[in-house]
């Protein structure tokens, strides 16, 4: 099978002519000279002449200006201002696999065609991407050559130990395309740098300089990412550089761009789902993930992810951030499991980030401990690859094309190792990923691909792993940049198109850092990280793997996300894989999703005088500053809601200059702005506080009635409490086995920025998870503090205790909050309040502190009688009954109290809704009216909740001052029993 490559796609023809373009003007030359004259004392050789490149003296500075700005004005980018002879850099960005490499060296044919240019190198920043691209152009020749009248050209790979080439390099009278690594000729002491023999005695490099060849820079920002190697390409004395990469940091006059937004919007890559598998409820160990690390301040600090214990009992897994001294147990509510873990030492050199405890094992950056058994999680990543690899097959098969499913792993001895005689054997990976491939197609839906198939020969078959090997031939962990890595990349290269064919058993490769970078089959359709810590390749790097579409058995490319969908099983929930690819899309190509810019309108088209014309650059800016000055985007250009707003109601408008373009426009701003669903920030107000009210009389005698602290203790019955207990453990307590959580969100990229949507989610129960099984008792007794006496006789009577080894902790965890329950509703009934004294009080000055801000449109009632000139409601009800306390001449004055008024009792803290002060008949009365948001019956209330209303009677009942309780959510059937 041999690709084919259409050379008439649009996106890729843009791209070439955006560099071509570039010499409008410029006539065909040749530029002769004496290979003798390279050195100016050396006279021999005078017969041999070398072919160069050569702009024409009247083509200028001036000329390639005009040029330049001309096509960015094309192409929708921001404009070069101006140019010198040394700032020939010119840049592509394209999207990875959208044809980079093919653009890259067709443009290199058609600088030939159009202006006899010959002489072109390629640098590329490691071995992988150098063998790429030698492939490529290999693959590709039959294609040029038809292109191109069956144009001579030579293309290959420059090595130090055949120095001779360069001088047919620089004599030969053909195109001539050679492939370096930067690494190659960016010290001195390269053979290419040093006088050799076989040049005549002579630097090499000098031969290269003299030929002004055209340099092509493959992923610029690692081939030149220092000043070290951007001296070592001048030093090559370039006519001019062409830079190509989806993620450059520095943008030389940006010719052309295709990026991860354009190639998506436009489905030039595949779709992408992200798929993971996590566990839930499982907190048996002392879950760690080291996140980040932070010497940027004094102390050194680090954040760590661990489970951590919730006020109402439960478990969260979220972020702390610790220094040099902190004990986890703390940080984590004091669960048990993280006793020992004192934070003794904080790494912060890059590359070898961890933190060390005083009594426990280290943990490295990105590495995760205490999850479900490693078994459970990763058997069950490779299942799901396999079974989305396989449903791919019976949709795709049918249209010729092959799939592939790629491995990512950090241990090579995880897949394959060797034993005492040195023979190779299968390390856990494989050995799952038989065991599971073995079982999954005897599945009924997938016996039409495997026909008379022996099971065991085919498990091995259809896998298999992509290594380095030592001098003994044995795999290995490498880096992915070594001279070991080279036969690697020969192997994966030299076999990309056997990969696509029906006839290669392979289709599941695993691989160590070999395939980072450089290898991009286009038939993969799953990427699996499989590591021992959370992935430290990029997203974008692991996606790109494979985003190229797919080709089926006659070399052709199939377009459509019908067919071109990604499956990335990460370690990760699809969320923060959503929300980390748009991130790195952001640092890396310097997108601004959401954002305007002043370049933007430039490149609409205008019909004037029977031609259509580009609106331009000042005309676009104009454009940006009207909708600056009507906050349509702040100073930044970021669209704000008023823009989408008024988009979304019709009323926008541009000035009347303009209206020619205004569908143009809106269109542009419609794509930046992504979904038009908003939050109106327009009726934002901010609450002032009300002082005529706040420092009337009436409002000091309500506060000085209400402000006091009570303290309160209790009473229960141990016998009752252990009854309630058995009967509610033994009627609602469930604890299942284990779980993984299956998820998949289908990622979707726009100018708005990077979402993921949920479309599919279900748990898989895991029969055989391992578990340490704690001491119960001792957890129980330091959780309630009962007696052990006691927790024994709850835990018997129960007869749930067998449910235990399913899920230990929270087992635990349950049964605790249980009890604490039932102690605490217990202590309800027998629960007393004391007035703690005259001293301790909250202050009525705390209203001045407040900083609070509400929605017109949505939740404020305008006030007169309370402390603040809006009242902020939580529901219609406490809107009804704000409404209603305002226009009522009974209410003298009333406070929604705030957050800060909170009453102690044993479920928690109860923080009531209204204080309210009446006048009838000339008698003041003070009320409190509680759960006013639209249930009051105690029957409809939760329990807690319910607790917590008893608690607050009581405690105003201990206060005295005549305070009156009253549960209503209804304001007339209140006003009627004052």
């Amino acid at each position: 099978m041999k690709l084919q490559f259409n050379p008439n796609l649009d996106f890729q023809q843009e791209a070439i002519r955006s560099i071509v373009d570039i010499f409008e003007g410029q006539p065909i030359t040749h530029s002769n000279f004496t290979v003798a004259n390279l050195s100016g004392q050396i006279g021999i050789h005078e017969t041999n002449i070398g072919v160069g490149n050569k702009l024409d003296p009247s083509f200028d500075e001036e000329d390639i200006l005009k040029n330049v700005r001309k096509i960015q004005l094309r192409n929708g980018l921001p404009q070069t201002e101006n140019i010198e002879k040394d700032d020939y850099h010119f840049t592509v960005e394209m999207e990875t696999g959208t044809g980079k490499t093919y653009v890259y060296l067709r443009t290199l044919f058609e600088l030939n065609q159009k202006y006899g240019f010959k002489k072109f190198i390629i640098v590329v920043p490691s071995v992988a991407i150098k063998e790429g691209v030698v492939k490529s152009i290999n693959i590709m020749s039959d294609h040029f050559k038809l292109l191109y009248d069956n144009v001579m050209f030579r293309a290959y790979e420059y090595q130090s130990q055949n120095i001779e080439r360069i001088r047919d390099f620089a004599t030969s009278d053909h195109i001539q395309i050679m492939v370096m690594t930067i690494q190659s000729f960016n010290k001195d002491k390269n053979v290419i740098n040093n006088d050799h023999e076989r040049t005549n005695g002579l630097k090499p490099i000098e031969f290269i300089r003299d030929t002004n060849p055209i340099v092509v820079i493959d992923e610029p920002q690692s081939t030149v990412s220092t000043k070290k190697a951007e001296d070592a390409v001048m030093s090559l004395n370039p006519l001019c550089t062409l830079r190509y990469s989806a993620t450059h940091r520095k943008k030389h006059n940006l010719m052309y761009k295709l990026d991860a937004v354009d190639a998506y919007q436009r489905q030039l890559v595949k779709q992408i789902e992200v798929a993971s598998v996590t566990s839930k409820d499982y907190h048996n160990d002392a879950y760690l993930r080291l996140v980040s690390v932070d010497n940027s301040k004094t102390p050194i600090t680090a954040k760590i992810e661990i489970d951590k214990r919730t006020k109402n009992g439960g478990i969260k897994r979220q972020s702390v951030q610790v220094k040099k001294g902190d004990d986890l147990f703390e940080k984590s509510g004091g669960r048990e499991q993280y006793s020992g873990y004192i934070v003794s030492e904080i790494y912060a050199k890059e590359g070898s980030e961890y933190v060390d405890f005083t009594s426990r094992k280290h943990i490295e950056l990105g590495e995760v401990r205490g999850e479900l058994d490693d078994e459970v999680i990763k058997r069950t990543q490779i299942r799901k690859t396999i079974e989305e690899h396989l449903e791919k097959e019976l949709r795709l098969k049918q249209e010729g094309i092959k799939i592939l499913s790629l491995f990512f792993i950090d241990r090579v001895s995880n897949y394959r190792y060797y034993d005492e005689e040195g023979n190779p054997q299968k390390g856990k990976y494989a050995i799952w990923f038989e065991e599971e491939y073995k079982d999954i197609i005897q599945k009924p839906k997938y016996r039409t691909l495997f026909n008379d198939v022996d099971i065991e020969t085919e498990a091995e078959a259809v896998h298999n792993g992509y290594f380095s090997k030592d001098r003994k031939g044995k795999v290995k962990d490498t880096r992915g940049n070594t001279q070991a890595d080279e036969d690697t990349y020969n192997l994966i290269m030299k076999d990309k198109e056997r990969l696509l064919d029906f006839n290669s058993k392979l289709k599941f490769i695993f691989s160590h850092s070999a395939l980072k970078e450089g290898w991009d089959n286009p038939n993969v359709f799953q990427i699996c990280t499989l590591n021992e810590t959370k992935s430290e390749i990029k997203k974008r790097q692991e996606i790109g793997r494979g985003l190229r579409l797919a080709v089926d058995q006659n070399g052709e490319r199939r377009h459509g996300f019908n067919i071109n969908t990604l499956t990335v099983m990460a370690n990760e929930s699809y969320e923060d894989f959503a929300k980390a690819l748009q991130k790195e899309i952001e640092e890396e190509e310097g997108i601004k999703f959401g954002v305007v810019e002043k370049h933007t309108f430039a490149n609409l088209k205008v019909e004037r005088e029977g031609e259509y014309q580009y609106l331009e650059q000042n005309a676009s800016e104009e454009l940006w500053n009207d909708l600056k000055s009507k906050e349509y985007i702040d100073d930044q250009g970021k669209i704000t809601d008023k823009l989408k707003e008024d988009i979304k109601n019709k009323n926008f408008e541009v000035p009347e200059e303009y209206k020619e373009v205004e569908d143009q426009v809106v269109a542009t701003l419609k794509k930046i702005a992504g979904s038009l669903r908003i939050n109106n920030a327009d009726d934002k107000k901010e609450i002032k506080l009300n002082k005529q009210r706040y420092l009337s009389p009436e409002f000091k005698e309500l506060w000085d009635r209400i402000k006091y602290k009570t303290t309160y203790n209790v009473e229960f019955d141990t016998e009752e409490l252990i009854q309630e207990c058995v009967e509610e453990i033994k009627k609602n307590l469930m604890i299942d086995k284990a779980k993984v959580i299956y998820t998949k969100g289908e990622v979707d990229i726009s100018a708005a920025g990077t979402v993921a949507e949920e479309k599919g989610r279900y748990a898989m129960v895991v029969d055989d998870a391992k578990f340490r099984l704690p001491d119960i008792i001792t957890y129980l007794q330091n959780e309630t503090s009962l007696t052990r006496k006691t927790i024994v006789r709850i835990l018997k009577e129960s007869g749930k205790l067998y449910q235990f080894k399913n899920n230990p902790q929270k087992f635990m965890d349950e049964v605790s909050k249980i009890i604490k329950t039932k102690m605490r509703h217990l202590i309800v009934d027998g629960i007393k309040y004391e007035k703690i004294g005259e001293e301790a009080y909250y202050a009525q000055e705390l209203f001045e502190n407040e900083e609070l801000f509400g929605y017109l449109s949505k939740n404020l009632v305008k006030s007169e009688k309370s402390v603040y000139d809006h009242v902020i409601c939580d529901s219609d009800v406490e809107a009804d009954f704000a409404q209603k306390f305002e226009n009522n001449d009974l209410v003298k004055v009333y406070a929604k109290l705030p957050d800060w008024f909170k009453i102690d009792t044993p479920l928690g803290d109860y923080n009531p809704d209204w204080a309210v002060l009446i006048d009838k008949d000339g008698e003041e009365r003070l009320y409190f009216v509680v759960e006013t948001k639209g249930s009051v019956l105690f029957e409809e209330l939760r329990p807690r909740e319910e607790g917590k209303i008893k608690c607050g009677e009581k405690h105003f009942e201990a206060l005295g001052n005549h305070i009156e309780f009253e549960k209503k959510d209804n304001f007339e059937e209140f006003i009627e029993n004052v």
